[in-house]
């Protein structure tokens, strides 16, 4: 899965990927994998537990990075909106990293963007996806919502929609 770039520092609750806590990247996991949207948010702290979040995805063969090594943000938001990307990731050494990835997950309109641009495809539409060869190898190319409050969608929604993405972590949903 491949998002923008983190928020500012000040806005973490966890030193991991999707850290702001009003981001709701593991209450949709957690939604889809145990029915129970706090399955990884330490409620009482309000925060993340990383650690479990890490033991997850190390399970399953899910890896997670940024489109982006390097951004301005136009404006103190932690909007993508508001994000000028200065170094864009280099993907295809990523993938050269990763020989057994056959999908990629853009978690938003911004990592779509600068995927389609990258592979010289077009962006599918938000809960589908497009197949392209790239290095010899199929890849899927997933357009997930962002998982950001402030895409207008519920939290429920946003996790049916992330549901195409069982099948390609090989798990099945507890409801």
């Amino acid at each position: 899965m491949l998002g923008s770039f983190p928020p500012s520092k000040k806005r973490w609750c966890i030193d991991f990927f999707y850290p702001n806590f009003n981001n709701d990247m593991w209450r949709i996991w957690g939604l889809l994998c145990f029915a129970d949207k706090n399955h990884f948010v330490d409620v009482e702290n309000k925060c993340f537990r990383q650690e479990d979040i890490v033991s997850f995805l190390t399970e399953k063969g899910i890896a997670l990075y940024d489109t982006a090594v390097s951004v301005v943000r136009t404006r103190n938001t932690a909007s993508d909106k508001d994000l000028e990307v200065v170094a864009a990731t280099d993907i295809a050494a990523l993938l050269a990293r990763l020989p057994l990835c056959t999908a990629i997950a853009a978690t938003g309109q911004k990592a779509a963007e600068l995927l389609a641009l990258h592979f010289g495809v077009s962006q599918p539409a938000v809960g589908t996806s497009v197949a392209f060869q790239y290095g010899g190898r199929s890849i899927s190319f997933y357009r997930m919502p962002s998982s950001s409050r402030a895409y207008p969608l519920p939290l429920e929604a946003k996790a049916s929609q992330y549901a195409v993405l069982l099948r390609l972590f090989d798990l099945a949903a507890p409801f």
